[in-house]
């Protein structure tokens, strides 16, 4: 198959968003590269015939994006403020470029699977001892990596269920699941566990409550029985079991947030509480921690996306944020129970609203749109392609 230069640079861009580039401590340069991406993916869907492909998911995070530019307006600080734009808007310049190059599933496929060789060789970097810091600085952060990986688990547990059966699929997709338990990510165990839980919803619908239950058990049992699973999640993880946990002796008071929770509570009462429609301003939370204009000693991030919308831009930007979101899954559950599609399409329907429900959960222990390159923009990359492959079978059906 012979691909444009639009389909090159999508699988391009698509396939290396785990690769960061970074130098310690220079957030310039970070910012740069993401908006020269932003530019050329721009610059991309100018350069193609097609036309971006709408939806109410993209038009409302349009409208998120406009309410953030208008959190410029009255922001203290203006240059934290653009960097923030620059992260949420990589994911909607992500959604429309693939809307607009990706028209057919061969451009899809390798677009999936190249991210997947790269997942692949940023495990071997991570777990073989030694050559770690050979590679300081190109990809990110474990947090951002363990986060990024439940996409690839999906990606791959699909082309399991609908590309053959393949058992190098279902491998791939046990693999990316153990860096985060191994690592003792609990912000990316329990996404992945959402992310597999609304996988099976869409596969299997009310049938799915079983295939949930044992998602949900298997959580359960890594948090109850892995030692540094179990160490990191509470407080005193002595005595600590799932009889305890069904009787309701344990409760939030008993899990280990590692100041969260106050950093929440603090962050909400002084740029929140009082300001609940506007916020403080676009970037103002994050300039607060980058500065240490807290009392919490040497954290830079407040852990929690929503808190920082919440702070940023007022309740109007949490409620345009989530109905973004919300319709991309259920528009991505209405295409894939859709039989009239093409399989690609509802692959790409299934995993873009499985990873979805999984990426949004890390949000709330996590600051992820700091690393959008990697983590939040794929679910988006995956809709955007879906939204281009519908609209390419639709004009193939009206050609013949």
């Amino acid at each position: 198959m012979l691909l444009s230069g639009p389909e090159l640079f999508w699988i391009l861009t698509f396939s290396t968003g785990l690769l960061a580039f970074s130098a310690p401590g220079v957030l310039d340069l970070m910012a740069i590269r993401l908006l020269a991406l932003e530019i050329m993916c721009f610059a991309g869907i100018f350069m193609v015939k097609h036309k971006p492909v709408w939806s109410f998911s993209v038009t409302f995070y349009l409208f998120y994006l406009i309410w953030l530019i208008i959190g410029l307006a009255y922001t203290p600080s203006v240059m934290y403020g653009f960097r923030v734009i620059l992260k949420y808007l990589y994911p909607f310049v992500i959604m429309l470029f693939a809307s607009t190059v990706v028209r057919n599933k061969e451009v899809f496929l390798k677009a999936g699977i190249g991210a997947r060789w790269v997942a692949s060789i940023s495990l071997i970097f991570s777990f073989v001892p030694f050559i770690s810091i050979l590679v300081g600085g190109v990809f990110w952060a474990g947090t951002a990596m363990a986060i990024h990986y439940i996409s690839i688990t999906v990606f791959s547990l699909t082309l399991y269920y609908y590309g053959g059966r393949k058992k190098q699929d279902l491998w791939f997709s046990i693999l990316f699941m153990l860096p985060c338990i191994i690592w003792v990510f609990r912000t990316s165990i329990m996404g992945t566990t959402l992310a597999l839980a609304t996988f099976f919803f869409f596969r299997y619908k009310i049938r799915s409550i079983p295939f949930i239950a044992f998602v949900a058990l298997l959580f359960l049992v890594v948090v109850f029985t892995v030692p540094s699973v179990k160490k990191k999640m509470f407080v005193k993880d002595e005595g600590k079991d799932m009889a305890q946990l069904r009787s309701g002796e344990i409760t939030m008071d008993d899990v280990n947030s590692n100041g969260r929770f106050a950093m929440w509570e603090w962050s909400l009462k002084n740029f929140y509480t009082e300001k609940k429609i506007t916020g403080s301003g676009t970037g103002n939370l994050q300039e607060v921690f980058y500065s240490l204009k807290h009392p919490f000693g040497q954290i830079r991030i407040c852990h929690n996306d929503y808190v920082q919308i919440l702070c940023d831009n007022g309740l109007p930007g949490l409620v345009l944020f989530g109905v973004a979101f919300l319709f991309l899954i259920v528009h991505s559950f209405l295409v894939f129970q859709n039989k009239r599609y093409s399989t690609a399409i509802r692959i790409c329907a299934i995993i873009a609203g499985s990873t979805t429900a999984g990426v949004l959960l890390t949000l709330y222990t996590d600051n992820v749109i700091n690393y959008s390159m990697a983590t939040i923009s794929y679910p988006c990359g995956f809709y955007g392609m879906m939204l281009g492959l519908i609209q390419g079978a639709k004009k193939e059906k009206n050609a013949v």
